[in-house]
């Protein structure tokens, strides 16, 4: 291609390659020391897969006393959205996922590779792209929308695999002479890659994720520099991850296609393409059937969702980090109080076969562990951060209440396997409390309605009368087994077995009628603790009432 055509196609001044390369000068970092990235899109919308994608890729890069950043790809400006760039910073972070470099939220950068936001980056794309067109790899193509979308057609028509190749690649042939004509006429045209690969050809991939790959090689032209002279994510992220020294890339597996392409960029670039690992998309159970978990259809496809809802950060880092590495629940089990920072996450343990189904049975059990682990202090302070964005009200009532909402929270915990697994989220908590404050405790006689009223009326009355909030926790159950023993019911579980129809019931029936008056439940953390906190006033006004 003539320096006329070329100079017409890029009239702006460009930074050589030499000064490119200059800035951005190999790093220096330990040996095995990886380098991984994240790459989201600021649409407005944070998919769970970020995180997913994040987690990997933060802790891979720190294991190895290497470099995790984020890169902003926002070349799609039609796409972009006001304040999205600020919810994927908050998004990482909130998940202790924090990158050694790109964009903070006051707009500046951390980092010496930057800028770190894709449409900050334009005249270095465009200086690759020169050269890729002075090299003979690349070339204008005038092609519009209704043109491409006739040869779709055409294809389609004629049972030919779809996309802008070989004859098909109206543009890629055309003469200097046509292209200066279109180009004095001012055409329209996007930039494309001249492929050399050949579809009938397989190239082996090695994928960190999936094993060995065989693809076809590609011979797709693709555009690399679309009409407003911003480059395609294929072109960008090829320039980028060289130029950040990107080693490896944690990816979803809807790349894996394009995988062939990017190693050709790589190569005519004259670059070593990284190491990809392309993780299993996140699926979920349709009607028994596996499909892609969608931002259009399930709500917790968003991250925002686990906000709202109150899971607990590290639960969900940990149930992603469990679906990551096979090795990951044996771990915890070994290891029930260790900080997750101690796993070593591994790409040979990534699952490598089907999607990563989304399971909240599974989610919500590993939650419970979580809370489980925590002190009432932690529980606290992270249910009261939850209320004051969500909840206000219950925020409140948090403050005014927090010696009696701590003491309760802190009933039945820290005490190893029997540690209380009530909670799973802190949306939850307003409700697991309400009993405790008496204008949102409710009564519920009907759940004692398999007994006999008089007996009822009957235990309740002789236990107000001998009730001490000052009694230790065994002269307090020894106090409800004679009472009960007075009205029929058995005080020794093993007498009651071998001969249960000479009882009423048992001392777990006397405990029960104790506990519907008091918290309006038939299950509850321990009773006694409970009594403990209400205080004497309150549990004499239920029993009473």
């Amino acid at each position: 291609m003539t320096p006329e055509i070329i100079e017409k196609m890029f009239p702006n001044p460009l930074p050589s390659i030499a000064e490119i390369e200059a800035k951005y000068p190999p790093r220096q970092l330990p040996e095995g020391a990886k380098v991984m990235r994240v790459a989201p899109s600021p649409t407005g919308f944070m998919h769970l897969g970020g995180i997913y994608q994040g987690i990997l890729a933060d802790r891979i890069a720190h294991q190895s006393g290497g470099v995790f950043f984020v890169r902003i790809e926002d070349t799609d400006q039609k796409r972009k959205v006001d304040g999205a760039i600020d919810l994927i910073i908050k998004s990482f972070e909130r998940y202790n996922l924090v990158p050694d470099e790109g964009v903070n939220l006051d707009g500046s950068e951390k980092g010496n590779y930057g800028p770190y936001t894709q449409s900050l980056r334009k005249d270095i794309y465009q200086a690759y792209a020169k050269k890729l067109v002075e090299e003979g790899k690349a070339y204008p193509c005038f092609c519009t929308a209704e043109d491409v979308e006739l040869l779709r057609k055409v294809q389609e028509k004629t049972n030919v695999r779809p996309g802008y190749h070989g004859q098909y690649a109206k543009c890629r042939n055309l003469t200097d002479s046509q292209i200066l004509e279109n180009l004095n006429a001012g055409k329209p045209w996007v930039l494309r890659f001249k492929s050399t690969g050949d579809y009938e050809k397989k190239m082996a991939i090695k994928d960190l994720a999936k094993g060995m790959l065989l693809m076809p090689e590609n011979d797709l032209d693709i555009v690399i520099l679309k009409g407003d002279g911003l480059p395609t994510y294929h072109f960008a992220h090829a320039i980028d991850d060289h130029l950040m020294g990107t080693t490896h890339v944690s990816r979803g597996d809807e790349w894996v296609s394009s995988t062939p392409l990017h190693i050709q960029l790589f190569a005519a670039l004259g670059w070593k393409a990284p190491k990809y690992a392309q993780l299993a998309t996140l699926q979920k159970l349709d009607n028994g059937h596996k499909r892609k978990l969608s931002k259009r259809h399930d709500p917790e496809a968003s991250i925002t969702y686990f906000w709202e809802h109150g899971y607990p950060e590290l639960a969900l880092v940990e149930y992603l980090t469990n679906i990551l590495n096979a090795n990951f629940e044996d771990w915890r089990k070994a290891n029930p109080m260790a900080p997750i920072t101690d796993f070593q996450m591994n790409f040979n343990k990534i699952s490598n076969t089907g999607g990563a189904l989304f399971d909240f049975v599974k989610l919500n059990s590993i939650s419970k562990d979580v809370v489980a682990r925590m002190t009432a202090e932690e529980v606290y302070k992270a249910v009261l951060k939850w209320a004051q964005e969500y909840r206000p009200d219950f925020a409140k009532r948090l403050t005014d209440n927090q010696a009696l909402v701590t003491a309760a929270l802190n009933i039945e915990r820290g005490i190893g396997k029997q540690s209380r697994k009530d909670i799973v989220k802190w949306e939850d908590v307003p409700a697991d409390l309400a009993f405790y404050f008496e204008d949102s405790f409710e009564a519920h006689p009907e759940l004692l309605a398999s007994y006999e009223r008089a007996d009822v009326q009957a235990i309740v009355s002789a236990f107000a009368q001998v009730y001490d909030p000052n009694d230790a926790k065994d002269i307090w159950f020894n106090k409800i087994k004679e009472i009960g023993a007075q009205y029929g019911f058995c005080a020794d579980m093993k007498a009651y077995k071998a001969n249960p129809s000479a009882f009423k019931g048992n001392v777990s029936d006397v405990a029960k009628i104790l506990r519907v008056k008091i918290t309006g439940r038939e299950q509850s953390p321990d009773l006694y603790a409970i009594m403990q906190v209400l205080g004497k006033e309150s549990v004499l006004k239920r029993l009473k009432g």
